[in-house]
């Protein structure tokens, strides 16, 4: 598990802009469900539980300028 800050990709930062946002509105058209508060945890709980401990153990460099 990682501590501290993430190193940022721009390419990585990108992809997640454009491409995710067509998959993601095309997913949510066809599933009323997906992309709600709570369906990673019924869905994958280990991935969803390593996701959280992640997201409040680590901080992006943009964080540091808010």
């Amino acid at each position: 598990m990682k501590l501290g800050i993430r190193k940022p990709s721009i390419k990585k930062s990108l992809k997640a802009r454009t491409t995710g946002k067509a998959k993601r509105a095309i997913k949510k058209s066809i599933n009323p469900l997906y992309g709600k508060k709570g369906m990673g945890m019924l869905t994958n709980p280990k991935k969803s539980l390593y996701n959280k401990v992640y997201k409040k153990t680590t901080v992006s460099i943009f964080d540091l300028f808010k």
